[in-house]
């Protein structure tokens, strides 16, 4: 067997179509997940690098550092608690991160911030602002409701970081649609 670590794998649509270019490849996946593929056989170098280029040509690619791929792992962590988890985000960052990733928090949030030039909790508040504004689209829920969802102690606070980052206030958001949303993996 064989684990490759894959950059900007971060919702299962993207898990579908690295599972389609593994299969076209020849390759038979024993599990596709967020941020990691694990394979039957090991590659030889020369399918390394195809299977890189083919997944590159996709906004993919092939971490091959320690360091990478743990970013890669807090990044995936982040997203599917933000955007994938069912349960009210009212969690301990840093327990959280720490949880999943297995590392000493003070060690990752030097590291993600060296590496990515920002911090793990502005990375984390953005991906709930950009969560936020795909809930106000949807309209489904009201801003209450997302504020609880989201695990923000109050609606004002909600509203206080959404224009602090957007520079709308949620009700404005709302009321100018063409307003894009940026994909979870440009963040």
């Amino acid at each position: 067997m064989q684990k490759l670590y894959i950059k900007n794998m971060v919702c299962s649509r993207c898990k579908m179509v690295v599972k389609s270019v593994l299969e076209n490849q020849g390759l038979v996946p024993v599990s596709v997940e967020l941020g990691e593929v694990e394979l039957e056989q090991p590659l030889a170098k020369n399918q390394l690098q195809q299977l890189d280029t083919a997944l590159k040509q996709l906004g993919f690619e092939i971490i091959d550092n320690h360091k990478s791929r743990l970013i890669e792992r807090i990044k995936n962590a982040i997203v599917t608690l933000v955007h994938h988890s069912n349960e009210n985000i009212k969690t301990n960052l840093s327990e959280f991160i720490t949880s999943q990733v297995h590392h000493d928090y003070s060690y990752l949030s030097n590291l993600f911030s060296e590496v990515e030039g920002t911090t793990i909790e502005k990375y984390f508040i953005a991906q709930r602002i950009e969560r936020v504004k795909e809930l106000l689209v949807y309209n489904q829920l009201s801003l209450s409701e997302i504020a609880d969802q989201l695990g923000y102690s109050s609606v004002a606070y909600l509203s206080n970081q959404f224009k602090k980052t957007t520079g709308f206030t949620p009700t404005y958001f709302k009321s100018i649609k063409e307003l894009k949303r940026r994909n979870i993996e440009e963040l």
